[in-house]
């Protein structure tokens, strides 16, 4: 089975997904943002392919149900009111974020037809100390100046608020590799997972945003359930949550 391509797994998901989730249920697997249950995920990936990590009814991937457990069983999230920061809003999250009435949610992105309001994250024109929560997943890689990203980040994040950036990373390495002299597209994903990602963090990404002043928890948060529940809810055992405050 080929890769399904983001953008179009987006487009058909309308169609396609309410098909794929009755032809797939089962009693095997479920997924925690819904509650369904399937006998086997979709694969998915870049390059190269994961099986059993896609599921057919909400297409969340690993990070995206151990982000929901994390925020629903860790989090006053669901309960409290908080003004929310979404940046490039993912399609498991993005209308259940909206409908919750205890959340003031605001999407940001340069392209996603989702985002309320089209921003760089380098610039954002959002006041000073505005967000209770910002969650920013799987972006910072793709920016060149991280730097001044998790500045910004830093900036409109009020004291005592929280913020969640996961990024693909690499544990076993422990410095963040970048090098723009390679510009092969093929090679590039090859070396950085997707060729439009501008390098590969390593352990040293916890301590790059303390240097900006945050307050960083590196929670392993599989390491809280039972194998039985990790293949349940067909999580990637030793993810890092990286969990920040101001």
């Amino acid at each position: 089975m080929n890769v399904i391509p983001r953008p179009l797994l987006i487009r058909l998901s309308y169609v396609i997904r309410p098909v794929l989730a009755f032809a797939l249920k089962g009693n095997t697997y479920t997924d925690p943002i819904d509650g369904k249950n399937f006998k086997t995920f979709l694969p998915y990936g870049y390059g190269t392919q994961r099986n059993n990590v896609l599921s057919p009814s909400t297409l969340s991937l690993e990070r995206h149900r151990l982000l929901w457990l994390y925020l629903q069983n860790e989090t006053d999230f669901f309960s409290s009111k908080k003004s929310v920061l979404h940046f490039a809003p993912e399609q498991a999250f993005y209308k259940r974020f909206r409908k919750m009435k205890n959340l003031n949610y605001t999407t940001t992105d340069l392209n996603s037809p989702l985002a309320d309001v089209k921003a760089d994250i380098c610039d954002l024109p959002f006041r000073d100390h505005e967000f209770d929560v910002i969650l920013c997943n799987h972006v910072l890689e793709h920016i060149p100046d991280d730097t001044k990203a998790m500045q910004e980040l830093y900036r409109v994040l009020k004291p005592g608020g929280m913020g969640i950036f996961q990024i693909p990373q690499d544990l076993s390495r422990e410095a963040t590799f970048e090098d723009n002299s390679i510009t092969d597209k093929k090679e590039r994903a090859k070396i950085f997972g997707q060729y439009d990602h501008v390098r590969v963090y390593g352990l040293d990404y916890f301590d790059k945003l303390r240097s900006i002043g945050f307050k960083v928890d590196e929670v392993d948060y599989t390491a809280t359930f039972s194998e039985e529940e990790i293949t349940k809810y067909c999580l990637s055992k030793g993810e890092i949550i990286p969990v920040v405050s101001k």
